[in-house]
C-alpha cells in the first residue's frame, strides 16, 4: 500500500502586539475558514524568504510597513489533506495604521481574551505555547 503524499504549505503568521494586546483580523466570508479570527499573515510564495513574505503580506492585508522580528514559534497542522508548517514572527514595529484590507474586521484583543475568539484550530492548539513565549508564564 502506498502512502499519499501530504501538500505541505509554509505560512508566515505575525504576533503585532501593543503592550498586553494583539492584532488580530477577521478572515472575510469568502474562502476558507469564513469568519474564523487569526493573527494576520499568509503563505509564501516561491522564492520568497519567510520575513519577506510576511511583509508582503502585512502590506497587502493591513496596509502596513513592518520591521519583522525574531521568529517566535513554529508549528504544524493538518487541515483534510493540507499540511501547514505555520512560522509565528514577532513584529516589533511598524509604520502606518492597520486598515481592514483582506479582513471583514480587525481588532486588539488583550491576551487574556484570544482564547474567547473563535481562531483557527491550528492557532487554539498552541495558544498557551504562544502566549507563553510571548509574555513568559506569569500571568497579568
Amino acid at each position: 500500500m502506498t502512502k499519499k503524499k501530504r501538500n505541505w504549505i509554509p505560512v508566515v503568521t505575525a504576533l503585532i502586539r501593543k503592550g498586553d494586546q494583539l492584532l488580530v483580523g477577521q478572515r472575510p466570508e469568502t474562502g476558507s475558514l469564513p469568519g474564523v479570527w487569526e493573527f494576520p499573515g499568509g503563505k509564501i510564495e516561491a522564492g520568497e524568504s519567510p520575513e519577506g513574505a510576511l511583509t508582503r503580506e502585512l502590506k497587502e492585508e493591513l496596509g502596513i510597513d513592518v520591521e519583522v522580528g525574531d521568529l517566535k514559534l513554529s508549528c504544524t497542522h493538518n487541515y483534510e489533506g493540507v499540511s501547514l508548517l505555520i512560522l509565528f514572527f514577532e513584529v516589533n514595529f511598524w509604520k502606518g495604521e492597520p486598515k481592514e484590507n483582506h479582513h471583514t474586521q480587525i481588532k486588539w484583543v488583550h491576551r487574556d481574551q484570544l482564547h474567547e475568539l473563535n481562531l483557527p484550530q491550528a492557532n487554539r492548539l498552541i495558544l498557551e505555547r504562544l502566549l507563553k513565549t510571548l509574555y513568559g508564564s506569569g500571568k497579568r
